[in-house]
């Protein structure tokens, strides 16, 4: 499997647990505090590697210490940063996550170099080379600069997927919808999808979403597992077993093991399995780069 995972990506800083903010000069102990690579471009390539994907990261970071720290941190998850761009102009995306003991997480965030991505930095010729391409987060490109760049995926034979990170809403969807025909598979979570269409359940939501022109809309739903919509009807997969300390990251890992399943030839309803799989092995520590964990791994885990 070649695969460019395109769009956001963030330095996360995660606190661990977090009872209260303190007032004032306040203080509070904590058991971890934890810097990583994420975004739904830079979280899915890390775990796309670790499932033995040959992974090349796109998007763009400022010239700064964390886009230094970001870049690195990829690098030694086994992601090819070369296409990465950097600016002078802007910061890095970074997120500040603290963890609360239910395993809440609210979020302080900068959209820095994420907002500045467009058509003059996309690493056409690697995509050209790949097996798949994922957009993370197509509403920062625009649907007109997304469907530019998904057509020319298309016409190289090049799978196409999509994980969307912001909040939905049917303006959103309108925003990216010259994209949605160009897509293979959409993966978004159960609240996006129901924000994006308007529709009071998942499976009417996910249909409505496919008639937008893409082919298999995923919807995750957390301990409700993942609700698969394709040309063959709907399917559920299961949420499995799983020590649950933080969620970051998991949305991404799903998309990572969804899409290596899709690799190996597996049909979407299968694949799915194996996302849920990843994800859970993700869940079980702080961070969207938790698990010391390969395929074997996750496929032994979706096999229960």
């Amino acid at each position: 499997m070649r695969v460019v995972t395109l769009g956001v990506h963030v330095l996360d800083v995660l606190v661990r647990p977090v009872q209260s903010i303190p007032e004032g000069q306040g203080s509070q102990l904590v058991e971890q505090i934890k810097i990583t690579a994420a975004g739904t471009a830079g979280g899915t390539a890390l775990t796309l590697a670790k499932l033995g994907a040959r992974v090349r990261t796109a998007g763009a970071v400022g010239a700064d210490a964390a886009g230094d720290m970001l870049l690195s941190l990829l690098e030694r998850g086994g992601v090819d940063t070369a296409a990465m761009v950097r600016r002078a102009d802007v910061q890095t995306s970074a997120s500040v996550l603290p963890i609360r003991l239910n395993g809440d997480r609210p979020a302080f965030h900068v959209v820095g170099a994420n907002a500045g991505y467009g058509l003059d930095d996309v690493p056409w010729d690697a995509i050209a080379e790949s097996t798949h391409l994922h957009l993370g987060g197509p509403e920062f490109l625009g649907g007109e600069t997304a469907a530019q760049i998904l057509a020319f995926a298309r016409e190289h034979g090049v799978t196409t997927s999509a994980d969307i990170l912001t909040d939905g809403n049917p303006g959103l969807l309108e925003w990216i919808s010259q994209a949605l025909p160009l897509l293979d598979h959409l993966l978004p979570n159960a609240e996006q999808v129901l924000g994006l269409t308007g529709e009071t359940t998942l499976a009417t939501g996910c249909q409505a979403l496919r008639e937008r022109g893409i082919g298999t809309v995923v919807a995750t739903a957390g301990a409700d597992g993942a609700l698969v919509a394709d040309a063959d009807g709907e399917f559920t997969a299961p949420a499995l077993a799983a020590h649950v300390v933080d969620t970051t990251g998991c949305g991404d890992a799903f998309s990572a093991g969804y899409l290596r399943g899709l690799s190996l030839g597996q049909a979407p309803r299968t694949a799915a399995v194996l996302g849920n799989a990843t994800a859970g092995l993700v869940a079980g520590g702080l961070g969207s780069d938790h698990g010391d964990f390969d395929l074997a791994r996750a496929q032994l885990h979706a096999a229960g």
